[in-house]
């Protein structure tokens, strides 16, 4: 590791900051959160006993977890002694560029700037900084102190050495590091998301399915197999033993059709609102933190075997 990473500032306790604070602290990191919401400590204590069992379950210390986090006046006071800051602010590039002027101004100079950004490239709020060789994205995805990706997308000015840095700190608290070199709206993971969602949404309004029985196509075939190999590998796979060649030269023709009926959904007013009540219908019985529970429980059942995998190869 080029660097050492003990002290951390959460800016934004959303669902994303909180989720960020409880890994950090997890990992023995003393973390100072900072958020103008006025409800800030029962939040975090409320993340904090919530997310402590997930973070047992990687085999985490989580016996003074709450002693390692301290809630901070403001921006300021959050980043004065910190190695490393993951912002969580609103995904709005105004926002962000008073927030990182603020960042480059009140904290030290070694100190990497994280941004959880989930589709501003770091290039778009900071070209008014004097210094912008330590800011760059680490998107996780939903919650990050389960799921481990975290798209690391460096900016024109980041400097390499922050990237390092940056694949360093994830590695460190046991995320899976994936450095992105070039920057795009969404980086790639929200991009495969929103691809799929498209045609998951014109399905459905096409009537071919509803948002239930799509759930279940999906869950039941590409999730599995998404769980444990990628769409590249999976298609490599699927062409035999002539591997991805074989898949491309006897399947491509007709792919290429596919890909030319690829729906693309109206949702207009009322579309939208059908949708919306068809996934109500199926879903609405249940709260969101017994929905939230029962995704956390799968997707923890889904890391441990393939933990179990990884060990015994």
């Amino acid at each position: 590791m080029t660097r050492d990473f003990r002290n951390a500032a959460v800016i934004g306790a959303g669902t994303i900051g909180l989720s960020w604070t409880a890994l950090f602290a997890g990992h023995g990191m003393t973390v100072r959160v900072s958020d103008p919401r006025p409800d800030l400590a029962e939040a975090v204590g409320a993340a904090l006993a919530e997310f402590a069992p997930h973070l047992a379950a990687q085999g985490l210390d989580v016996e003074d977890l709450a002693g390692r986090v301290q809630l901070a006046g403001d921006v300021a006071d959050a980043v004065r002694d910190a190695d490393v800051v993951q912002e969580n602010g609103p995904e709005d590039v105004e926002f962000k560029k008073d927030l990182f002027a603020t960042l480059v101004r009140e904290a030290p100079e070694h100190v990497l700037l994280l941004s959880s950004s989930s589709a501003i490239p770091s290039t778009a709020f900071t070209g008014d900084l004097a210094d912008a060789s330590r800011v760059l994205i680490g998107h996780p995805f939903n919650p990050p102190h389960l799921i481990p990706l975290v798209e690391v997308v460096p900016g024109e000015r980041t400097s390499e050495e922050s990237v390092r840095a940056a694949v360093d700190f994830y590695t460190s608290v046991g995320r899976t590091p994936v450095v992105e070199r070039r920057e795009i709206p969404g980086f790639v993971g929200n991009r495969l998301q929103n691809a799929l969602s498209r045609e998951a949404i014109y399905l459905v309004e096409e009537g071919v399915v509803t948002p239930e029985a799509l759930d279940q196509v999906v869950t039941n075939s590409l999730g599995i197999r998404w769980a444990t190999v990628g769409p590249f590998l999976g298609s490599h796979l699927g062409g035999g033993p002539g591997g991805y060649r074989h898949m491309a030269e006897h399947i491509g023709k007709s792919m290429k059709k596919m890909w030319a009926g690829l729906g693309n959904p109206s949702q207009n007013e009322e579309e939208q609102e059908r949708l919306v009540e068809a996934v109500e219908k199926a879903y609405g019985s249940s709260t969101y933190s017994e929905l939230a529970e029962a995704r956390d429980r799968r997707q923890i059942a889904v890391l441990s075997a393939l933990d179990n995998l990884k060990e015994g190869n």
